[in-house]
């Protein structure tokens, strides 16, 4: 059979056995009327009053929305929701779009306009969220023993509005929603609790689990802390292409998402893989090494110990942050690195996801890397190796791994493995 794998914004042709499974979300077809849907999403809300009546009497606002990253349809859903602002009596200069960065880098210039349009480009204040920026982030409470701090811009708005894209999360069970605002618009005193060694660890932190899930319980906290008047999540199909828009009730109307979410993308599978051949998603999501740890986890989460991983990340802008390109030339083994960063005075910014690589690794026998952006030296000391063929490397293990499971998609699709 052949299959194509994600990868940058193309695919990797791939043939396999027949007897291989591939795992793609079970077919959605795409709303007919997208921007129909979302007129009448935002009068006829989850849970909610509609958009005009939250907004009405409102002097200014906030609209949150998600980075680069996540390929959220700005340029739909945005347009129609600033009209219904303005309409309200909110003024053009009263509303600012804020880029929920988390502790990602500022999305400006040509990617800006690529995410939300040059209308809107033209017309709103748009600020890059900086979890470092002490003069825009005030404390607002306390969790697990530390600050909650958030983004004044957010905090002071008198309407705020959280969007973005609901999908698999290997932490908080599923993005979107409470996730605009943690880790979205916090601190990194913040995040040093929610992306903590332990909290990584914790057994209930995984994909598509909300209930017992202290990552998803924290940002349900946290967003109620910070307050949160309307929301507006979408979900995609493989195409990019919007299949459920889900607007009111910040908790509740992502809780319909999650639901639609769940039903075409996990598959339970009747025994663990020997082999899982995967992506880090394609673009945006793979532009750096940094956020293959995403595919990783999804693939460890579906392989037999000792199994082997073949990943495909075009990592165009190379390994990702300094921070993360430290901890990778330190070299360390998981062991070394679990003993070093397991101690909360070690905290560095980033390290979650390196912690989810070596989880991974733990758990394979070897995890092969396809990019032509990235040199052996890079992964080497984390105990990844290159390739420089895809299929060459799949035909070579192919005798020796009987069980063979291919994610085009890498993390948007989850595999669920008995005792793996």
């Amino acid at each position: 059979m052949r299959t194509g794998i994600h990868y940058g914004q193309g695919q990797i042709d791939l043939t396999l056995p027949d007897e291989a499974v591939v795992l793609e979300a079970n077919p959605v077809e795409p709303l007919p009327d997208p921007e129909g849907e979302l007129r009448r999403a935002l009068e006829q809300p989850i849970a909610s009053p509609s958009l005009a009546e939250v907004a009405r009497d409102r002097s200014d606002a906030c609209v949150v929305i998600s980075d680069i990253t996540r390929p959220v349809p700005n340029q739909i859903i945005l347009p129609p929701m600033l009209r219904i602002l303005e309409e309200a009596g909110i003024p053009r200069e009263g509303v600012t779009i804020l880029i929920a960065t988390g502790m990602h880098r500022p999305n400006e210039g040509a990617e800006l306009e690529s995410m939300v349009g040059r209308w809107v480009m033209d017309n709103y204040r748009i600020v890059n969220h900086q979890c470092r920026d002490r003069e825009h982030l005030r404390r607002v409470g306390t969790l697990g023993g530390g600050p909650i701090e958030l983004n004044t811009i957010y905090l002071d708005a008198d309407l705020k509005i959280l969007t973005g894209l609901i999908e698999p999360h290997m932490y908080a069970g599923y993005s979107g929603g409470r996730k605009s605002v943690l880790p979205g618009i916090s601190s990194l005193e913040t995040l040093r609790y929610m992306h903590s060694f332990d909290m990584i660890a914790h057994p209930g932190v995984t994909n598509c689990k909300l209930e017992g899930n202290p990552f998803h319980e924290a940002g349900e906290e946290v967003m109620a802390m910070a307050g949160a008047d309307f929301l507006v999540n979408v979900v995609i199909n493989k195409e990019r292409q919007i299949t459920g828009i889900f607007a009111g009730h910040p908790s509740q109307a992502h809780q319909a998402g999650c639901d639609l979410v769940r039903e075409h993308t996990v598959h339970q599978m009747p025994e663990p893989a020997d082999l899982v051949i995967t992506s880090a998603g394609g673009y945006p999501l793979d532009a750096t090494f940094y956020q293959v740890s995403k595919g990783l986890i999804m693939a460890r989460n579906m392989l037999r110990q000792g199994g082997s991983i073949v990943v495909a990340c075009e990592c165009r802008e190379g390994l990702g942050s300094p921070e993360y390109c430290e901890m990778i030339a330190q070299g360390f083994t998981p062991h070394q690195f679990n003993a070093h960063h397991g101690q909360a005075a070690n905290f560095v910014i980033d390290q979650w996801c390196l912690q989810t690589t070596y989880q991974a690794i733990e758990t394979a026998g070897k995890i092969y890397c396809f990019s032509e952006n990235l040199d052996q030296r890079a992964l080497a000391g984390i105990g990844v190796e290159k390739i420089s063929d895809v299929q060459a490397k799949v035909d070579e293990l192919l005798p020796s791994h009987g069980k063979v499971v291919a994610v085009p998609q890498g993390p948007y699709v989850v595999g669920v493995a008995p005792g793996a």
